[in-house]
């Protein structure tokens, strides 16, 4: 999918008064940051939305960048900032057109980024790990195959969906501080609710 038929694919979702994924940040981002992250920590949010997870993480103190594919959701983050009282630098664009600067983030946060098939999964572990500083820390949470069985959110393809295994795999040039495959029930606005298969990881950059 190409960054114009992914730009019309999400603004077509999100182009809803409501939040789709509701405005409450991630649990699992929660939990990680609050145990790990210090504020004036650089954080990057890969594909953010409607800005959930990056307002929450500005007000905590995080000095927060994130980037989107869709308009339509940067426009609901950038009002959902404001009203928040808080500034986070935004960028219209897809992972690959990213400006992945090396060395410039403390965490960089990727939440549901599920539309990433195999090859560009790969990329975007590649370019992670290239624009943390060392020690800084990737916090990711997806569904597990055993979603399909859900079917209370995520992508229907199983290739998009992550396994341990797999996610080892990917993560071979970080430390792996946390990597659990569990079942929980969420509610995450209209487009997660219900029991979900989820994995959770807490990746650090190492020498």
């Amino acid at each position: 999918m190409g960054f114009t038929d992914a730009t019309q694919f999400w603004n077509e979702r999100f182009d809803k008064k409501e939040f789709i994924f509701g405005k409450e940040p991630n649990e699992y981002l929660v939990e990680q940051a609050s145990r790990y992250l210090k504020p004036n920590s650089s954080v990057l949010c890969i594909a953010d939305g409607e800005g959930r997870n990056g307002v929450w993480l500005a007000k905590q103190g995080m000095c927060v960048t994130g980037f989107d594919v869709s308009d339509i959701a940067l426009a609901k983050a950038n009002q959902f900032a404001k009203e928040n009282q808080v500034n986070i630098q935004y960028s219209l664009c897809d992972t690959d057109g990213f400006d992945w600067q090396a060395n410039a983030y403390d965490a960089v946060m990727g939440i549901f980024i599920q539309f990433a098939d195999p090859e560009m999964r790969f990329r975007i572990f590649k370019q992670v790990h290239q624009t943390l500083r060392l020690g800084g820390l990737f916090i990711l949470q997806g569904y597990t195959p055993k979603q399909l069985v859900h079917k209370t959110g995520g992508p229907s393809l199983i290739e998009h969906l992550y396994t341990e295994e797999m996610i080892r795999e990917l993560s071979q040039d970080f430390e792996v501080l946390e990597l659990q495959c569990y079942e929980k029930q969420l509610s995450e606005g209209a487009r997660h609710t219900g029991m979900s298969a989820l994995l959770g990881m807490v990746a650090k950059k190492r020498a």
